[in-house]
């Protein structure tokens, strides 16, 4: 039997009991469906390809014509220049018969502080626990990177976690965990909510304190919102360190680029060597604007497909294509959509309440400058991915 075979076979076994319900409680209190008790196993060639593809992406980006193409039409913000790369990218992928396919690329993927404290509650008598420290110190190295990428020398002042009501947030404990981190290994940090922040006198402060990074989780990935008007001004100004930021957002994660991905003559043409235009056309779906061009073409396809808003996040507004409504599907005609190839998500069977229940779960690499740190699952159960499923949650990757 060979590796991927063994992955399918022992994600069709019910597996419970290996996490620690009482840590949980203690560390998530209200959150108790963040981690799934369970574990997925992924083969070897999976997980190589899917950190190939996120190393191509590197080298796709970094071509010129590449950069021109997709920031032609972007705005102010998107066009800032940035040597910040961009920590905690999540690339997000579904398995099917041929192999890994990329559903979306995210530049402010969450959760991943949290999976390496489930790596060292579940797997820590197998390694997780060194894997863990490891990837902890990756952590670190990422936020210092960023700051000497920018011009700086030494370490950074104070690093800001911000979004819009971070204590109402549900990956809250995402930034605790990463706050508590960073300090624990020398680098000042507070979770700030976005509309304390202040520009004054050339630096953007939070509380009367002068911030030098920024860990943005705001999905107003263009800093677009009147109440996120002072960091868009310190990042304008580039009088703090945005990380993830708004060039970041329009080189990578634009759900558009997906349809250049698909174009093999057009990257061929723009640079792209035979080696990433082959794996690209192995890992990305076919994915197409929706337009008044194809709009019955792709009416009549509809049960095939998955849309997507272009400038979306997470799973607001997307829809399958077989359970759409007349309704939904003239909205999405007119809005601003990509149509992609329906992948459906891989499923792992676990057990609640005592019975065997199949739930469907994806893979996020998360990764930094194209290099993989942390590799997890979501488990869950309904049309999108969620952290209201019983049984569901973040979960460990074992490979096999």
């Amino acid at each position: 039997m060979n590796t991927i075979d063994k992955a399918r076979e022992l994600n069709a076994l019910p597996l419970s009991g290996c996490l620690d319900r009482q840590w949980i409680r203690q560390l998530l209190a209200d959150r108790e469906l963040i981690f799934s008790d369970t574990r997925v196993f992924v083969a070897h060639e999976h997980l190589e390809s899917m950190a190939a593809f996120a190393a191509a992406m590197e080298r796709i980006v970094a071509l010129p014509s590449w950069r021109d193409a997709v920031l032609k039409d972007a705005g102010e913000t998107a066009r800032h220049p940035s040597a910040a790369h961009g920590v905690f990218f999540g690339y997000d992928f579904h398995i099917d018969g041929d192999g890994p396919k990329l559903i979306e690329i995210n530049t402010n993927a969450g959760g991943g502080p949290l999976n390496v404290k489930l790596l060292k509650a579940q797997l820590g008598d197998r390694g997780g626990m060194a894997n863990a420290e490891v990837i902890e110190q990756g952590i670190i190295a990422m936020f210092r990177s960023e700051w000497l990428a920018t011009g700086h020398a030494g370490s950074p002042g104070l690093i800001a976690i911000v979004d819009d009501d971070p204590a109402g947030q549900y990956l809250n404990p995402d930034f605790e965990i990463c706050r508590l981190l960073l300090e624990r290994n020398g680098l000042s940090a507070v979770i700030c909510d976005a509309a304390r922040l202040q520009f004054v006198d050339g630096e953007l402060r939070c509380d009367g304190r002068r911030v030098d990074i920024v860990y943005n989780r705001l999905t107003d990935f263009l800093l677009d919102a009147p109440e996120h008007a002072a960091l868009r001004s310190a990042w304008l100004a580039d009088a703090v360190v945005v990380t993830p930021n708004p060039n970041n957002y329009a080189l990578y994660a634009d759900k558009r680029h997906m349809v250049l991905l698909c174009d093999a003559a057009w990257l061929a043409a723009i640079g792209v060597n035979a080696a990433d235009r082959e794996l690209v056309a192995a890992v990305v779906p076919r994915t197409e604007r929706v337009m008044a061009a194809n709009a019955e073409d792709i009416r009549a396809r509809r049960k095939q497909l998955f849309f997507k808003p272009a400038t979306g996040y997470g799973s607001k507004a997307t829809y399958r294509g077989q359970s759409v409504t007349t309704r939904v599907l003239a909205e999405i005609m007119a809005g601003d959509y990509v149509a992609q190839t329906l992948v459906p998500p891989p499923t792992r069977v676990v057990e609640v309440d005592g019975t065997a229940t199949e739930l469907k779960f994806d893979l996020r690499c998360y990764a930094y400058r194209g290099k993989v740190l942390l590799t997890t699952t979501r488990v869950w159960q309904g049309q999108t991915t969620n952290f209201r499923t019983k049984g569901g949650g973040f979960t460990p990757v074992v490979a096999v």
